[in-house]
């Protein structure tokens, strides 16, 4: 019988592809494609648009029709559903793979005997230099090993037990109904946040000179938020705080290379 890896990220899936290789393998890999810890979730598996809408506003990538891509995605998940294939989920430490892991488990619910998982920690993450290691939540996510990491653990695939995919399905469900702005994972419970949360701690980082918008990402990045944060979700909302004037913006506001921010109350001189 077949086997199809499902990873959540493009970065993750092209990692555990060339440890396929490597391993003289030939098992399919599907990527997942949305980042589940920011956003809304109510009706996500019903209909395309409730997320779709929602990547609308972050992304500054006007070129990118996201109610197709998230049309293709579902089309593809019942696919995968619906098939026999053996299932093998990737995941780390993090909200968005957690997530990931709950919403496979219940799309899957009905084939429990199909799903397979092999879970990755701080501990398998073996540079030492890697900037995971300096945050506090230890958070981490699949696309952050290198493929010889991944090959390393294909002989760990486990099944999933029954009685565990459908305490999954059922916290896929719960998060749905809960449909916070954001979703923190810490000892094994997810949390709803907001997007102000994530705006207060850009304010702290900002102060009165001109620096670059890609440090304060790249701060926050790395802060202690129980989620990781990405860099397209920290433009966004620094977009939408100099649209309400709370701080200023130099440069494409669509783009880190040229972009400087400052506090809307400073003087900000050139």
């Amino acid at each position: 019988m077949s086997t199809i890896h499902l990873t959540n990220g493009d970065v993750a899936a092209e990692s555990l592809r060339a440890a396929l290789r490597e391993a003289a393998r030939d098992d399919l890999v599907h990527a997942l494609r949305d980042d589940l810890a920011v956003g809304p979730l109510r009706g996500i598996d019903d209909a395309p648009n409730v997320r779709a809408d929602f990547w609308d506003r972050v992304s500054a990538d006007t070129r990118r029709d996201f109610l197709r891509e998230f049309r293709e995605q579902a089309a593809a998940l019942d696919n995968i559903a619906r098939g026999e294939a053996n299932l093998v989920v990737w995941h780390g430490e993090s909200a968005a793979d957690q997530l990931m892991l709950r919403r496979v488990c219940y799309h899957l619910r009905n084939s429990p005997q199909r799903l397979n998982e092999v879970r990755l920690s701080i501990r398998d993450l073996t540079d030492p230099g890697a900037w995971a290691h300096t945050r506090k939540d230890r958070a981490t996510s699949v696309g952050m090993f290198a493929p010889a990491v991944l090959q390393a653990r294909l002989p760990d695939a486990a099944p999933i037990s029954v009685l565990r995919i459908s305490r999954l399905a059922l916290e896929w469900q719960e998060v749905k109904h809960a449909n916070g702005e954001t979703r923190r994972w810490r000892d094994n419970t997810f949390t709803s946040g907001s997007f102000a949360d994530l705006d207060a701690l850009i304010l702290d980082r900002i102060g009165e000179d001109w620096q670059p918008a890609a440090r304060v990402a790249a701060q926050l990045m790395a802060a202690e938020l129980w989620f990781l944060v990405s860099d397209s979700v920290v433009l966004w909302r620094l977009r939408e705080l100099a649209s309400t004037r709370r701080i200023k913006l130099r440069g494409d506001a669509n783009a880190w290379r040229t972009l400087d921010v400052c506090a809307a109350f400073a003087p900000c001189p050139n």
